[in-house]
């Protein structure tokens, strides 16, 4: 049988990239009416309860212990990962909060290298360094228009740069898990946890809901299946280091959701910028 084409990992994860936006971008939208324990509760209960559905048609048969271990692990750093992150999203600029979190590349290849054994190419650090390079002139166009940061943005940024480091440890026991298990139990698995944790703290700080907003939330929730199921695919076709890189072209999208959605109009070093993490993306896919 013909082994999995990188390339077509490679697409499969930008297209979870995507998804992921655009559930970030409906995030940010509806982080000034709600809590964000909130949001994240009803983004995995709809998840769970999708990926019920999924597991009753598939049956692709009940965890082993291991699967529930590292799994289980991994719904604790999705959890961390959701609550910093949305509380980012709800302080900063959609671009600036996805360039701030473009640390999680580097993170993924540097616990892909200790923890999987993983050889990172020379490619790899390559784009990974043009595209941080990107993400820099990004952030430093950014500040130098704005006046100092309130305390609030400031926790906003410490926010951001936890998740990276939350996320990218969860995506290499994703590609541990990923060539052992089905990809409907790491996802399901993914959704139910999390809902589980946050059932409390999300009871306890609940805002009542608009009627319209239901079927955001529900998107959210939607969406972030959707995204979570292709990228699980694509890690378990490609290494992680590979498409680490790929995390770069979030800001592509966030540029384009930010302007259409919120108004946010990107400057000369976005663009520049931006320029640079495609550049970056490309250098590291490359065979």
């Amino acid at each position: 049988m013909r082994s999995p084409s990188p390339t077509s990992a490679i697409l499969l994860a930008a297209l979870g990239i995507g998804l992921l936006s655009l559930m970030d971008a409906t995030i940010k939208g509806l982080s000034d009416r709600y809590g964000v324990t909130g949001i994240a509760f009803s983004r995995y209960l709809v998840g769970t309860l999708v990926m019920a559905g999924v597991l009753a048609v598939l049956r692709p048969g009940w965890p082993s212990a291991e699967t529930w271990r590292t799994n289980g692990l991994r719904a604790v750093l999705v959890v961390a990962t959701a609550l910093c992150f949305f509380h980012g999203l709800s302080v900063l600029p959609l671009a600036e909060a996805l360039a701030l979190s473009f640390l999680s590349p580097i993170f993924i290849a540097l616990f892909a290298a200790l923890l999987l054994r993983e050889r990172v190419r020379p490619p790899v650090w390559a784009g990974l360094v043009v595209g941080f390079a990107g993400v820099g002139i990004v952030v430093a166009g950014q500040v130098g228009t704005e006046a100092p940061r309130a305390v609030g943005s400031a926790w906003g940024i410490a926010a951001i740069l936890a998740s990276a480091l939350t996320y990218a440890l969860s995506m290499v026991l994703l590609r541990a898990r990923a060539r052992h298990d089905p990809v409907v139990t790491i996802v399901a698995i993914q959704n139910a946890g999390p809902a589980a944790m946050l059932a409390a703290p999300a009871a306890w700080t609940w805002t009542p809901v608009a009627a319209p907003d239901w079927a955001l939330l529900v998107l959210v929730g939607v969406l972030g299946v959707a995204g979570h199921l292709v990228l699980s695919r694509a890690y378990a076709r490609a290494e992680a280091s590979r498409l680490a890189a790929m995390e770069y072209t979030a800001l592509l999208w966030a540029i384009g959701l930010g302007y259409v959605a919120f108004g946010e109009v990107p400057g000369v070093a976005t663009l520049a910028g931006a320029g640079l993490i495609l550049a970056g993306s490309a250098l590291a896919a490359r065979r």
